[in-house]
């Protein structure tokens, strides 16, 4: 009978992020499983290390944000503007998305108090900006953010309660446009982030009904178009484009992690590397 990794050794594995295939490997023997445990430990704890020094006297910023960064640049020589909205957002606003207190994704939400949360998500502080600058600025309107969205999500290693999200929005474009666009959006991104070989998949969310989501093994963006059912409650008359990304899991898939947590803001990871090595 073929012996695998004990629960324990697999944990440590995935921590350290060694390549999934490995953690599929069969042994003749206890012993055999033992020693090569080691062996995949120690070559991870010295690659760490390096990785680290290195990180101290050349790198200095974190993957996370240099990747914001390229992604700002990116999409600013596109023509896009960026913009920064608040953490903290109304009640109200979330009930304009159509996440009342009955809605699936209500009870994932981090509440403040009876009127405030923390921003489960982008869009309603950019519906918030779109029909001003609808008024203040000729069509079309190409916008995007960069910023921390918090969800009570499952625990596990694909998601995260803190995680870095980018919505990338266009309004006033003509009709018989917007999937092309939205399809050409979803390839920027996913050269901009060095990742080949996805897939486009129409599935439904509870949020916004039809989306194109960005497939790689896991959903990694999610795009809708307008007008939408939710348009009216903003006063939002124009057709739109828009597409999400989870930061963290764009990075995930690039640099070939075991888990999101390493990707993202942490206490136990810097730069992708476990820290308790």
């Amino acid at each position: 009978m073929d012996i695998t990794w004990t629960s324990i050794q697999k944990q440590r594995l995935k921590e350290l992020n060694i390549n999934s295939i490995l953690q599929e490997q069969c042994f003749e023997s206890a012993s055999e499983r033992d020693f090569a445990f080691q062996d995949l430990e120690r070559q991870s704890v010295t690659k760490g290390r390096c990785h680290l020094a290195q990180f101290q006297k050349f790198i200095k910023r974190p993957l996370l944000s240099r990747f914001e960064q390229q992604l700002t640049e990116a999409l600013n020589l596109r023509g896009f503007v960026q913009v920064m909205t608040p953490t903290i957002i109304a009640k109200g606003s979330l009930a304009k998305m159509s996440i009342d207190d009955k809605h699936p994704l209500f009870s994932q939400v981090f509440w403040l108090d009876a009127k405030r949360c923390l921003r489960p998500m982008l869009a309603p502080n950019l519906y918030t900006l779109w029909k001003d600058l609808l008024r203040l600025w000729q069509p079309p309107i190409r916008l995007f953010e960069i910023g921390t969205c918090y969800r009570k999500e499952s625990q596990g290693g694909l998601h995260l309660n803190e995680f870095t999200m980018l919505n990338i929005t266009e309004l006033g474009l003509p009709l018989n446009e917007r999937q092309q666009c939205l399809e050409e959006m979803a390839a920027f991104v996913m050269s901009v982030a060095g990742i080949d070989e996805y897939q486009l998949e129409v599935t439904s969310s509870a949020v916004y009904g039809d989306t194109l989501d960005v497939m790689k093994g896991i959903e990694l963006g999610s795009g809708a178009m307008g007008p939408h059912a939710l348009d009216k409650k903003w006063g939002i008359t124009t057709p739109w484009i828009g597409i999400g990304f989870g930061l963290e899991r764009l990075l995930m898939v690039r640099e070939g992690a075991q888990n999101v947590q390493s990707m993202g803001r942490s206490l136990s990871y810097l730069d992708g590397v476990r820290l308790n090595i």
